[in-house]
């Protein structure tokens, strides 16, 4: 509950007239008369993802919104796919998602945004959720530790100015969104050409800037996973996603997924190339994806490694994950005749 704004009321003439003569003295004709308004919460869905969990929206939705000092914004996580929701200090490094804020790493629930410090959530799964309470004016910037182009903006105004929407325009801005960038997902993964009996699109995706910030969408599959070679040939692994990194890997998972197992090579053209003889061959890739976009003021930073090849020696069935998205269904076998 709020309370410091003051509305004037004026008394009728004859009114004030009758308290004059009946005080004796002059008294004010205006009155002051507290009146008190409600904080409101609002309500944010982060993330979105089709029913077979393949494609999924890194997007805080609405990823714009203009609310009230005082106010408190609800954000729930709607994907499989992990998030965080981030608000750091001006000019802060940004961290790594297992970092998170300097000190603490996490921060409360129910925490309050006003600029003076790092606040994090941690990381949030589907269904689970996190409030925050601006209690001061100003625009503050939200981020996903997880997903670099995820971002947002929260327009926080003072108690006298009007807010431009309501809570229903944002729902159905958000609804909106979703069914809109998942018919792009629909599109990309139906429009994948690299269906060849050796190459495997490794993922695919868009980044959307935004008055408010930046919204991301990736398709979390290999798109013709499962391949027929003969002995001695090399199937051919290609990340086509701008943003998400995905990863290659025959058994056993690592203790750390990002760099690639030590039976990895690099071919002259950057590309990394490993050999598999059995089922049990532990054959990892390590992150491959797009090196970050140049940026004027900035180091030119090196090329991404986007791609990963595998030559099978002996006939068998080999199954294959990407240790990131295994658990939203990005998997794939090679079946290599003899």
């Amino acid at each position: 509950m709020r309370s410091g704004n003051w509305k004037i009321v004026q008394l009728p003439k004859q009114e004030r007239k009758m308290k004059l003569s009946t005080l004796g003295f002059a008294l004010a004709p205006l009155l002051l008369i507290p009146t008190l308004v409600q904080a409101q919460h609002w309500q944010v869905q982060v993330g979105a993802q089709s029913k077979d969990k393949g494609q999924q929206i890194l997007a805080s939705l609405p990823n714009e919104m203009w609310i009230h000092a005082g106010d408190s914004i609800a954000f729930t996580v709607a994907t499989d796919e992990p998030h965080t929701v981030t608000f750091l200090t001006p000019n802060q490094v940004r961290p790594p998602f297992p970092v998170g804020c300097p000190i603490s790493g996490t921060t409360p629930n129910g925490s309050a945004v006003d600029g003076s410090i790092c606040v994090n959530s941690g990381t949030l799964t589907k269904g689970q959720g996190y409030s925050i309470t601006f209690p001061t004016a100003g625009n503050y910037k939200l981020v996903c530790l997880y997903h670099q182009n995820h971002t947002a903006m929260i327009h926080v105004l003072d108690l006298s100015a009007r807010l431009p929407h309501d809570q229903q325009f944002y729902k159905d801005e958000a609804a909106d969104m979703q069914k809109e960038m998942l018919s792009s997902a629909d599109q990309m993964e139906n429009h994948d050409m690299n269906s060849s009996s050796g190459k495997v699109t490794a993922g695919t995706g868009t980044i959307t800037a935004t008055g408010g910030g930046s919204d991301s969408l990736s398709v979390v599959r290999f798109m013709h996973p499962d391949k027929i070679v003969r002995v001695g040939e090399t199937v051919d692994w290609t990340n086509d996603d701008p943003i998400t990194p995905h990863t290659i890997t025959f058994g056993a998972e690592p203790a750390d997924p990002m760099p690639p197992s030590a039976n990895v090579t690099t071919d002259p053209d950057g590309a990394l190339h490993a050999t598999v003889s059995s089922p049990g061959d532990n054959v990892h890739s390590g992150f491959i994806g797009a090196a970050p976009q140049d940026q004027i003021g900035l180091p030119q930073p090196q090329p991404g490694i986007t791609r990963f090849r595998v030559t099978f020696t002996k006939p068998g069935t080999f199954a294959y994950k990407c240790v990131l998205h295994d658990n939203l269904g990005m998997v794939g076998k090679v079946i290599v005749l003899p």
